[in-house]
């Protein structure tokens, strides 16, 4: 591709750029995109990345106290002024980190979350690796220079993509000109691009001598938005116009043929309760199985109350209500086969699959993305539950002579009255896989909510029910930002 250049005086470090769609991820410019370069303070987008990653995982909260540690406090500007043993709320270190890009406050955060600076690194690594980020390797939490700590323009645009789709509840942190820090007010040391762009929000600017001025920035016009990448700015003037240019060109192109496409989810690493700083989590990358609790010593193991779908165990309900009715009519009732067509039936409907060609194709295909293993493979969350004892004991006749009770209902404990539509479909079927895609992008936003498919004149509506209005909220401007349709559902 064509080279976009601006005359400049000495080169303070090599220079690379990268400018791609952010809905498609359509590539509209590269310059050295794969050259391993100093990222600077573009390493605090991972460095913050995590911690929200952390936040939605209960790993710690925005108000949690972090005691700050001597190497944080001990770190050079740009700094927020920390202090070894001091008390600050996390939700101030991320303000700190994000606006200011104060290197104490990115050593705090990676403190606060891993122990060590050396277990959040590793944390950093398994996660650049789980979005594609082949060329980086990170050393540190702020991007001060090291020998082993690199990235690319490539890299970095990645990055700044999932910031954008992954967690835009905390991607306008980016934006703010100024912000409360706890300690004092901090200025936003991209502020003048952004002022200067049209539409520009975001993101993180870099430097240090080795790298020069870097800068990860994405702009929105319209329905479209761009992401554009330097590294190697020979001042903040030169940069900050270079990637208004590479910008001019992105939003100047055609849009490709390509798709709405939001970047693949990330996996992370299990959530843990709040921290105080002390424990080391270790990260594997893909979480292969999920491991249950074992049950406590000395505890009596419990019979396990089997839930199945109501789609799957239906037809064998109404057999074994027949059988019942069958039953009742000769008048000689007994519970045996009620109990069996019932235990059978929540048995099939709730087995496991254990091979992906025991799926349709449509959805075999979408387990086989998520690269969910067969025998790991977990039910799908039901839209009506039954429960039902694995064993019925003998009782007398007059109490078998009840009907069984299906109770459907969504609970409303908690405020949960609210829910999303994410379209209507020509089938049940297609509804249902819309729902199980939805589900397995967005497992963190959709968090106890029951799959719905809802049959109107006009088609099949495919809901997610039992939220909150905060939820029902959030997880539709999630998947807003990914490019898919939602609108919310209000109590009824």
């Amino acid at each position: 591709m064509a080279s976009i250049t601006i005359a400049t005086g000495a080169v303070a470090a090599p220079y690379a750029a990268m400018v791609v769609d952010a809905k498609t991820g359509q590539v509209i410019h590269e310059e050295n995109a794969d050259t391993r370069l100093h990222p600077a303070s573009l390493t605090k987008m991972m460095t913050l990345y995590i911690a929200f990653q952390a936040i939605q995982r209960g790993e710690i909260g925005l108000d949690s106290e972090v005691t700050i540690p001597s190497y944080a406090a001990a770190q050079p500007p740009s700094k927020l002024g920390l202090r070894s043993g001091q008390k600050i709320k996390f939700r101030y270190l991320l303000r700190a980190a994000a606006v200011k890009s104060a290197n104490d406050a990115a050593a705090a955060i990676g403190f606060a979350i891993s122990g060590s600076e050396e277990a959040f690194a590793r944390r950093m690594n398994a996660t650049a690796q789980a979005m594609g980020m082949r060329n980086t390797t990170f050393v540190n939490q702020h991007g001060l220079t090291h020998p082993n700590h690199l990235s690319t323009a490539r890299d970095m645009t990645v990055l700044g993509r999932h910031m954008i789709y992954d967690f835009p509840q905390y991607y306008n942190l980016f934006s703010r000109r100024t912000a409360d820090a706890g300690m004092k007010q901090v200025n936003n040391t991209n502020r003048r691009f952004l002022d200067a762009y049209k539409g520009a929000d975001g993101i993180k600017t870099g430097f240090t001598n080795a790298a020069g001025y870097n800068l990860v920035a994405s702009a929105q016009r319209g329905d479209r938005r761009i992401i554009a990448t330097v590294f190697g700015g020979t001042s903040t003037a030169n940069r900050n116009a270079q990637v208004m240019k590479l910008l001019d060109k992105g939003f100047a192109s055609q849009p490709g043929a390509a798709p709405a496409q939001a970047p693949a989810l990330v996996a992370a690493t299990p959530a843990l309760g709040p921290t105080t700083g002390a424990h080391t989590i270790r990260v594997t990358g893909v979480v292969k199985r999920s491991l249950r609790p074992q049950i406590r010593p000395g505890a009596a193991t419990a019979a396990p109350v089997q839930v199945a779908t109501a789609s799957g165990i239906e037809d064998a309900l109404a057999a074994a209500l027949l059988v019942s009715s069958a039953s009742a009519s000769t008048a000689q009732p007994t519970p045996a086969p009620v109990a069996e067509a019932v235990t059978e039936a929540v048995a099939v409907a709730a087995a496991p699959v254990t091979d992906l060609s025991d799926m349709a194709p449509e959805t075999a295909e979408l387990f086989a993305e998520a690269g969910i293993a067969p025998e790991t493979t977990p039910e799908a969350r039901p839209t009506e539950m039954i429960m039902t004892a694995a064993a019925i004991a003998p009782v007398d006749a007059s109490r078998m002579q009840a009907v069984p009770e299906v109770v459907t209902r969504v609970s409303t404990s908690g405020g949960r009255l609210w829910g999303i539509n994410v379209g209507r479909f020509n089938s049940r079927g297609a509804a249902e896989r819309v729902l199980i895609q939805t589900a397995l992008n967005e497992p963190g936003a959709l968090d106890g909510a029951l799959r719905r498919v809802t049959q109107r004149s006009g088609g099949f509506d495919a809901n997610f029910m039992g939220l909150t209005n905060e939820a029902a909220d959030l997880a539709c401007r999630r998947l807003q930002a990914r490019g898919a349709m939602c609108f919310m559902i209000g109590p009824s």
